[in-house]
């Protein structure tokens, strides 16, 4: 699909006239830092020493949950068991040992690229991410100094992670522009999914083994192989963005 195609079909469903954007509002795991194969690693671990089956490409589809909303889910169909909210965090810092076990997590190939690119457009860079992960989001200012926002929306700041909205609209009020003037940048079906429902325009980028068709299927506007690709496209597509204001 071409940035024109994108963005024509984008307004054609949203109403909106032109898109203006502000500010990009960017997912961690699978997008900065190819971090998911530890994840989910380590996700299986921890669902293993409580006896409940699971596989590790079922949790790159629960990507942009709360690490408690997924322990819920999967204590409850896995093992018949209502999980509390302490439980849940209690059994997710266990789970943040496993990941951290598993050794440091590079940054995306592409990421740094894609960053700058942002930044020379001056729109303003801000994670939303369902992590919370310190060994992770501790990292972002060290591999990615001055390149993202000190405003951030992570899993501490929810109360329903991705495909809920929530995320997303949180992360446009912190930057102060509406929905229609952000962009969202995702890799996995759920942030997609969130991305779409809070109106913002998104981006899927295809970083694990989740298939393109799966991205556009949940509601991304255009989907890029890879963030080296999308960091080469991004030019075009914020020119593309600029000439509907004209």
């Amino acid at each position: 699909m071409t940035e024109q195609n994108a963005i024509a079909g984008y307004l054609k469903y949203t109403g909106n006239k032109n898109l203006d954007i502000k500010a990009a509002l960017i997912d961690c795991d699978g997008v900065l830092f190819d971090s998911m194969k530890n994840h989910t690693r380590a996700w299986v671990k921890l669902m293993q020493k409580n006896g409940i089956k699971c596989t590790r490409d079922e949790f790159y589809m629960y990507e942009g949950m709360t690490g408690v909303e997924i322990i819920k889910k999967k204590f409850k169909e896995g093992a018949g068991k209502q999980i509390t909210d302490d439980e849940a965090i209690a059994l997710y810092g266990v789970k943040g040992r496993y990941f951290k076990e598993a050794g440091e997590t590079p940054v995306m190939p592409g990421a740094t690229a894609m960053l700058e690119a942002l930044r020379d457009a001056d729109i303003e860079r801000i994670l939303v991410s369902g992590s919370m992960q310190p060994s992770i989001l501790d990292r972002i200012d060290q591999d990615f100094p001055g390149l993202m926002s000190e405003k951030r929306v992570t899993g501490h700041d929810v109360r329903r992670g991705k495909p809920s909205p929530e995320p997303y609209l949180k992360g446009a009020l912190k930057a102060e522009a509406k929905p229609n003037q952000c962009i969202v940048i995702e890799n996995a079906p759920l942030g997609v999914q969130a991305g779409h429902a809070a109106g913002c325009f998104t981006i899927g980028v295809t970083t694990g083994p989740i298939p393109e068709k799966d991205l556009y299927k949940a509601g991304a506007d255009i989907v890029y192989p890879s963030m080296e690709a999308l960091a080469q496209g991004l030019p075009a597509l914020i020119a593309a963005f600029k000439q509907t204001q004209a």
